[in-house]
């Protein structure tokens, strides 16, 4: 395969979705199965449900359950919502899975495209914006029930700071200042963490506000998956700092939901 030659005034640049339809390569499109009713949609396709981000003092935190559901079953157990989107930012999906696995796998592309074009990082706020964009260019897609609501959070090396952004199905982004979540759980686990959230959160403590607003949500939320201790699945956490994302290891996980749950024993709540 030869590489592709464009004129000056068609050269997509450093925009790879633009590259891709530029050489019309064909994408996703509704099928019959999509354009029934949204809630049709939503009963014959899987979905994410709760992820969640907060700020601490040294980036952020982000978390996501591992369940996906079929209308009221559920279809998967360890799916995975939070993503390295490059080596300073991360986005946690809910809302149909598999346009939201696709959307996450071309933003990763499209950050490795940028940076190899122009030769430089695209900035943080620049990244929020080319995720508004995808999201935007999904919006077809949702309203025929397959809805995709991304959750963006990096380290600003500017700034030097933790920095969260959320969206709608239109594309619009709007900057958190300290914490979000979304999905069908997503009010129980914001009500979680605006309880036990202060400004310069250490990561240990971050880490668990954010075990402890996914547990919440699965107490409240048949959507979310909670804990399971039988076969040893767990939520995803990961944090973004100066030195980049890491995931949070699934030991580390697996030892503070179960403090949580004794500490829940010990003050005679029913885990």
């Amino acid at each position: 395969m030869t590489l592709p030659l464009f004129s000056t005034t068609e050269d997509p640049g450093p925009d790879f979705a633009g590259l891709i339809r530029r050489l019309k390569v064909p994408g996703p499109s509704p099928t019959a199965a999509t354009m029934s009713a949204g809630t049709a949609a939503e009963d014959r396709f899987r979905h994410g449900t709760t992820v969640a981000a907060l700020r601490y003092a040294d980036g952020v935190v982000m978390a996501g359950d591992r369940r996906a559901t079929e209308g009221h079953a559920i279809a998967h157990r360890s799916m995975e919502k939070v993503f390295p989107a490059d080596r300073f930012s991360a986005v946690a999906i809910a809302g149909a899975a598999g346009p939201a696995v696709e959307m996450v796998r071309l933003f990763q592309t499209q950050l490795e495209h940028y940076e190899k074009v122009e030769g430089v990082v695209l900035s943080l706020e620049g990244k929020a914006n080319q995720l508004s964009q995808m999201v935007r260019e999904h919006l077809p897609m949702a309203m025929q029930g397959l809805a995709v609501v991304p959750l963006f959070a990096g380290f600003d090396l500017t700034r030097g700071t933790g920095r969260i952004f959320t969206y709608d199905v239109t594309g619009g982004h709007y900057e958190e200042t300290e914490y979000n979540a979304t999905g069908s759980g997503g009010r129980d686990a914001r009500t979680t963490i605006k309880l036990g959230y202060r400004v310069g959160l250490a990561r240990d403590e971050a880490v668990e506000l954010s075990i402890e607003a996914l547990y919440e949500a699965a107490d409240e939320d048949s959507a979310t998956g909670g804990p399971d201790l039988i076969r040893g699945i767990y939520p995803l956490v990961a944090t973004v700092t100066a030195d980049g994302f890491l995931s949070v290891p699934e030991d580390e996980v697996a030892e503070r939901f179960a403090a949580l749950i004794e500490r829940r024993r010990a003050e005679g709540r029913q885990p």
